[in-house]
C-alpha cells in the first residue's frame, strides 16, 4: 500500500521547520475539498506518522495546507502585514495506489519550492 508524507525546511536558518500546522485535504469530482487530515510538524520538520496511508490512499487531487505565516512569526521574524506569505497550498496528485509520495516544502518568508521526494 502506498503512503504520503512530506517535511518542511526553514531555508532562512537551514533548519527543519518544527510546529508548523498542516492541513491535508482532498478535491471531489465537483471540486469541493475534504479535510481529512491535521497534524504539525516535529522537531525533524517531519510528520510522526504518514499523512494518508493504507485504505485511505487513494487516487485523486489532493492540497496541502502549511501554516508558514504563524510559524515565522514564531521564530520572531518581523513581517508586514498581512505577510507575503501567509498559507502555502500545494496541490498535487496521486495516481500510484503503490507508491510513497513525499512532499518536501523548503520555505523563507518570501519564497518555497517544492518537489516529489522519496
Amino acid at each position: 500500500m502506498g503512503y504520503l508524507t512530506t517535511h518542511i525546511l526553514d531555508t532562512t536558518k537551514g533548519i527543519a521547520a518544527a510546529n508548523v500546522e498542516i492541513q491535508l485535504f482532498k478535491h471531489n469530482a465537483d471540486g469541493q475539498r475534504t479535510l481529512i487530515h491535521s497534524t504539525v510538524s516535529n522537531s525533524d520538520g517531519r510528520c510522526d506518522k504518514p499523512l494518508l496511508e493504507a485504505d485511505n490512499f487513494t487516487a485523486g487531487v489532493y492540497e496541502l495546507e502549511f501554516a508558514i505565516d504563524e510559524y515565522f512569526a514564531k521564530q520572531g521574524i518581523e513581517s508586514k502585514e498581512p505577510s507575503f506569505l501567509n498559507t502555502v497550498v500545494i496541490r498535487f496528485g496521486i495516481s500510484d495506489e503503490a507508491a510513497h509520495y513525499h512532499i518536501p516544502l523548503l520555505v523563507s518568508p518570501y519564497s518555497y519550492s517544492t518537489y516529489r521526494g522519496s
